[in-house]
């Protein structure tokens, strides 16, 4: 039996070509479709799974090889996921050890990029070599000399500010698994700080969000965030005054 779709859903029904967002869904009396009901539970699911995933490292440490770059493995001052969920705090600096291993580290570099788990390690399991094999060409080739990769478990976003800071660096860009949503739970961000240190809040640094495959492509988001970084060191600042100008970049 065909379904009646309600003639306030129709002209909505084009849009669905354009996000995986749930709209134009239809219902069922005053309800939503089954269909639909059990997509959401899925989505959810998903997304809880994400939150729980752990990096896989022996891959991303094989993978990594490939660019030809030091990794540290460090990690932050959570000891396990529930209290990395728990007290956000802790994940946002390194532990007395990681401190430590960067204590080795005094050449200045332009940029330290750092792979964080976050909220999500499937999106950096799965999206973080694609970018970067878009995104380190681009960097070296404009003379731009790379720190030691940094591979963090239990992070947040501010972790960056330690090991940028650590690794003398004069910019850091962290790789981090976003927060899922039920559309995107393999969702990656990128972060960008000039001048990284300690102490450091959120208005310092600028965001590259939604770098997926059904999301921002590799090669867009490896253009946007070049361009960031290469105004970053243009006007020697990052963060709310340091705006994205580029437009749209179309993929070539």
């Amino acid at each position: 039996m065909k379904r009646n779709i309600p003639h306030e859903i129709e002209p909505l029904k084009a849009l669905q070509e354009f996000t995986a967002a749930r709209i134009a869904i239809g219902r069922v009396g005053t309800s939503i479709p089954l269909k639909q009901s059990l997509e959401f539970k899925l989505a959810h699911a998903h997304a809880r799974d994400a939150v729980y995933s752990e990096l896989n490292l022996v891959k991303l440490m094989e993978a990594l090889k490939h660019f030809e770059q030091p990794v540290l493995h460090l990690h932050s001052r959570v000891t396990d996921r529930r209290q990395y969920l728990q007290r956000p705090d802790l994940g946002r600096r390194l532990n007395e050890a990681s401190l430590n291993e960067l204590n080795g580290y005094s050449t200045e570099s332009d940029v330290a990029i750092m792979i964080v788990d976050g909220l999500s390690a499937t999106a950096v399991n799965e999206n973080t070599i694609g970018l970067l094999d878009a995104l380190i060409p681009l960097l070296i080739a404009n003379g731009l000399k790379l720190a030691p990769i940094s591979l963090v478990e239990q992070g947040r976003v501010a972790i960056g500010d330690d090991i940028g800071y650590g690794l003398n660096a004069k910019l850091s860009l962290i790789l981090i698994g976003e927060r899922p949503g039920l559309s995107s739970a393999d969702s990656l961000g990128a972060y960008l700080t000039y001048n990284p240190k300690p102490g450091l809040t959120d208005e310092s640094r600028n965001c590259v969000s939604n770098i997926r495959h059904k999301g921002l492509t590799y090669k867009k988001a490896a253009k946007k965030i070049f361009y960031l970084i290469s105004e970053a060191f243009k006007r020697k600042l990052s963060g709310v005054e340091l705006k994205d100008n580029a437009g749209l970049i179309a993929e070539g």
